[in-house]
Parts: C-alpha cells; sequence; structure tokens
C-alpha cells in the first residue's frame, strides 16, 4: 500500500484539550437536560458550545459576512425521503421528484444531494429512475428549477479485488453522475466498520483505485463519516486472541484514511452532528505503553488540516441528551446547540464548501406535512448565518 501526506500535519489543536467551563457549556443547555450532565463534559472546544444568541437562527440577515453563499445552500434528499416517496394520487403535498425540486426551489434551495434515485411508482418517471433516461429526465426538473445536484449516496461495490459486475455498475453509476451534472459522487457509508489499521490499509487501497477510475471519468469519489470513523484505530500494544492490536497511537480512523488516500482521487463529506457525536463519545484511548491518554476531537481543526480534501458537509443539528449514549438528540437545522457560526468561519473556503442540511428523523407519521417545514427551517436558519 502506498501512503499518501502531502497535506500539511495534524493541527496542533487536535492535541490541546479543548474542554470548556461546565458554566459555559451549560450555556448552551436546557436546565433540564444539565442535570443529567456527567463528567467528563463533551469536550467542545469553544468553537462548539457558544450560547444559542451566537448561532444563526438569529435571523440577523442585515449585518455581518454571509457564511454560506446562496449558491452553496443545499440539502441532502433523505431528509424529505417520505415527500419523494409518497404517491402523488392520495396526497396534495408535493411528491416524487419533480414537485419535490420545485418546493425546495422555492424555499431557496440551489443545490441537492440524491440519496439514491428511487420515487413513488406513480410521480413522474416511475419508481427507478437510476438510469440513463431517468438521469436526463432529472436533469431536466434540476434545470426547470434552478437547482444542481451536488453528489449522491449511492454504489460502491462491494467486491476487492473489484469483479467485472461491480465495475461495471460502478461505471454506469460514473455515467449517470455526469448525466446529472455532479462535481462529485459518493456513498452514505465508512470506508470500513473496523477499529484495525490492517483494514482501513485495505479500504484506502480499494478507495484510491475507485478514486482513480472516477477521476478518469471527471469525478471526485467521497467517502461519508460516522461516529465509528472518528474513534481510535487500534495498531499496537499487546496482541488479542485472534492476533490483533489492542491500543491505539492515538490516531482517529478516518485521519489515517487521509494519510494513506491519494488527495488527488479520494474525497471526504464531513457529517458535522456526526463528528460531534464522536467528539462527545471518543476522547481518551489507551496508549500502545497502558497508559490513558486524553485526545478531544475537534471536527474543524481537522478540516482545516485536509483542506481541500473536504468539499462536501452535511449540516444538521443537536439538542444535549447524555442519557442516549451519543451527547444528542437530531434536531431541525438552526434549532440545536451546534455552533455552525463558528464551524464555517474556522473551516473558511465557503466558496468551494457545499452544506447540505440533514435531518434523520425529519419525516413523521402523523404531520405528513413536517420533513418539508424542516427542511424550511434549515434553509432560513442556514441563510441567516453570518460571521
Amino acid at each position: 500500500m502506498t501512503a499518501f501526506n502531502d497535506e500539511s500535519g495534524t493541527d496542533s489543536a487536535l492535541r490541546r484539550s479543548l474542554g470548556v467551563s461546565r458554566r459555559r457549556f451549560l450555556s448552551s443547555c436546557t436546565a433540564a437536560a444539565a442535570t443529567a450532565i456527567a463528567a467528563p463534559a463533551f469536550g467542545a472546544s469553544p468553537a462548539f458550545a457558544q450560547p444559542a444568541s451566537h448561532k444563526g437562527h438569529d435571523h440577523d440577515h442585515g449585518h455581518g459576512q454571509v457564511l454560506v453563499p446562496a449558491a452553496k445552500r443545499g440539502i441532502i434528499l433523505y431528509t424529505v425521503r417520505d415527500a419523494t416517496g409518497r404517491d402523488p394520487l392520495s396526497t396534495n403535498l408535493p411528491s416524487g421528484f419533480r414537485d419535490v425540486f420545485k418546493e425546495l426551489a422555492r424555499y431557496g434551495y440551489k443545490q441537492v444531494e440524491f440519496a439514491g434515485y428511487g420515487q413513488h411508482a406513480n410521480a413522474p418517471g416511475g419508481s427507478n429512475l437510476e438510469t440513463v433516461e431517468g438521469a436526463k429526465l432529472l436533469r431536466s426538473w434540476l434545470d426547470d428549477y434552478g437547482l444542481r445536484a451536488q453528489g449522491n449516496h449511492g454504489f460502491i461495490p462491494s467486491s476487492w479485488p473489484l469483479n467485472q459486475s461491480d465495475l461495471d455498475q460502478f461505471k454506469r453509476t460514473l455515467e449517470i453522475t455526469n448525466i446529472l451534472g455532479m462535481d462529485h459522487m459518493g456513498t452514505g457509508g465508512d470506508p470500513t466498520g473496523s477499529a484495525y489499521r490492517a483494514d482501513w490499509d485495505v479500504a484506502a487501497d480499494k478507495w484510491n483505485a475507485l478514486g482513480q477510475i472516477a477521476h478518469r471519468a471527471g469525478i471526485k469519489l467521497y467517502t461519508h463519516n460516522h461516529d465509528a470513523a472518528y474513534g481510535f484505530l487500534l495498531d499496537g500494544g499487546p496482541l488479542d486472541a485472534q492476533g490483533r492490536p489492542t491500543r491505539s497511537s492515538g490516531i482517529r480512523k478516518l485521519e489515517y484514511f487521509l494519510k494513506v488516500t491519494d488527495p488527488k482521487t479520494v474525497w471526504l463529506e464531513m457529517d458535522i452532528y456526526w463528528a460531534h457525536v464522536a467528539q462527545y463519545k471518543f476522547h481518551t484511548y489507551t496508549a500502545h505503553d497502558g497508559s490513558q491518554r486524553e485526545n478531544i476531537f475537534d471536527p474543524a481543526a481537522l478540516v482545516r488540516s485536509h483542506n481541500k480534501r473536504y468539499p462536501l458537509f452535511h449540516a444538521k443539528d443537536g439538542v444535549v441528551n447524555t442519557t442516549s449514549g451519543e451527547g444528542y438528540d437530531m434536531v431541525p437545522f438552526g434549532t440545536g446547540v451546534i455552533d455552525y457560526r463558528t464551524f464555517f468561519s474556522r473551516v473558511g473556503e465557503a466558496n468551494y464548501r457545499n452544506p447540505m442540511i440533514e435531518q434523520d428523523n425529519a419525516p413523521s407519521s402523523t404531520d405528513l406535512a413536517q420533513s418539508l417545514k424542516h427542511a424550511r427551517i434549515g434553509y432560513d436558519n442556514l441563510a441567516a448565518l453570518r460571521k
């Protein structure tokens, strides 16, 4: 395996304790949530623990520099998957891709990220638009409503080395990507679910190969993270019964992946919510010598250390919940405690980044319009972010 590491070294902020005082942390939380907090606290840097009055949902449109330019305000369609999936013959609500595109454009969105190309069979174009003809239809609707597709959580071959069937399907996926006019194509999962360096080496080899294929097609291939990818890599110390390492050097899994993949062909999409869950969950590790060490994760510092590797973000918000095991519960963007104003200020490159509003739990079985309502709330709060 060839290691690629032409980026600057890991920001020293990743090695500092970024703990926040209890008083300052509680200013972001409700009193009820605060009573449940036990040490260690979230470990958020001041960048992520500002009081709510500092956040974008002030709707302070008139002052300061816009943090997310209008042309870069996007949404992943997973957020409104109930709307694209519902039967247009049974409701007056927007249904199917075409109607949903029209509605999202009405809110102000300029970009979308797909989460597959399926919709209700009764919607225009039918149930499966993952074909050349379907992609052309989708592209026409995007153009009609002034939207641009910027990515898709789609097919990544499961085989390695690649079998012919997977390679052919991957190339068809790239063809559809180009018809839709995307710069990026990716997946919603981590490169591997393993904690072991050897497995991340294999994943890096695979992604380097896939990235080269995508690069030849003019597409940037990206992988999306969840919290586990920012846990600590097991890469040394005593071996377990299966001969696997049990301790860590302190490098995080996705940090290692960044070092051993080609920055010219492999890209990343940070889910900022899950990165904050990782900050809450993974703050200590057992070093090779058996000592316990602290390393508080700073998501923005990682982005800055690998600046161009992060063209895409998922922007979803959360409120504190220390009983869930994750530290947060998802809420509509701009209504939680994650300080997106400071995050976007720190990572910069506003005309390069493509943040996509996401809320996994936006669909509701009792309020069928909820996901679109939350999409609108998310857009307004994204647009309101100012330095």
